[in-house]
């Protein structure tokens, strides 16, 4: 799920008129740039490209995910400009759908999709319900790219103060975090080495309890980093 991380809905424009009164009015404006709705559509297409599989096997397929029958302004320029820079590369499938179908068909079979590419808001949802597909929260990783500059990576979860301390939490998104991270710095081998670890641990349950195993974050961890030394 590629996600543009800089315009859209969260932009935080708008206003708020007559406020308290029975006359209240709300504005929250969608900011969407040809420039900005380029960058993302192209780095889609370069990421099908270049990047395989976790299960192995090129990629081949770039969804366009919008709301462009109700969003008609914001919705055609993502149409738009995605027909153009597809147009860029014949090799690569294009698809299209509704935000709202997506997420149904995301719930009934979420091995169809390949590389999805929409705006801020609808990023947001679906990489939370993707997340809550494979396991929860725990389990997703996540990085704020900028294409030739300083890049960020975090878990989808955030930080977790409640359980902070308690030997519960899953570590398996920060983990596949860093793999993220090592393919980005041009990593791939150790990456790959890393990510095969986690699927061994999830296969075999050695795991913490929230995605069925009986470990603890330590456990899990340490199960894992002894699989990766294992196989170097």
């Amino acid at each position: 799920m590629i996600r543009e991380n800089t315009e859209g809905i969260y932009v935080d424009r708008g206003g708020i008129t007559n406020q308290g009164t029975a006359d209240e009015l709300a504005v929250q404006e969608d900011v969407n740039t040809r420039k900005g709705v380029e960058r993302i559509i192209r780095f889609a297409f370069e990421y099908c490209k270049t990047e395989t599989r976790m299960e192995g096997g090129a990629r081949s397929r770039v969804l366009l995910c919008d709301k462009s029958n109700a969003m008609t302004y914001a919705g055609s320029l993502w149409q738009r400009v995605f027909k153009v820079v597809a147009g860029e590369y014949p090799e690569v499938k294009t698809e299209h759908m509704y935000v709202d179908a997506l997420c149904a068909q995301m719930v009934r079979d979420p091995r169809q999709f390949d590389v999805i590419v929409t705006n801020n808001m609808f990023g947001d949802i679906i990489s939370d319900l993707g997340a809550g597909i494979q396991g929860g929260l725990g389990m997703a990783a996540s990085g704020n790219i900028h294409p030739g500059k300083t890049s960020m990576f975090e878990p989808v979860h955030g930080s977790a103060p409640l359980i902070a301390g308690k030997n519960v939490a899953n570590p398996i998104g920060a983990i596949l975090t860093a793999v993220m991270m090592l393919r980005h710095i041009g990593l791939p081998s150790e990456a790959t080495r890393i990510e095969a670890s986690v699927s061994e641990a999830v296969r075999a349950g050695q795991t913490t309890q929230d995605v069925g195993g009986r470990f603890g974050t330590r456990e899990a961890t340490e199960w894992i980093a002894a699989r990766v030394a294992g196989s170097s």
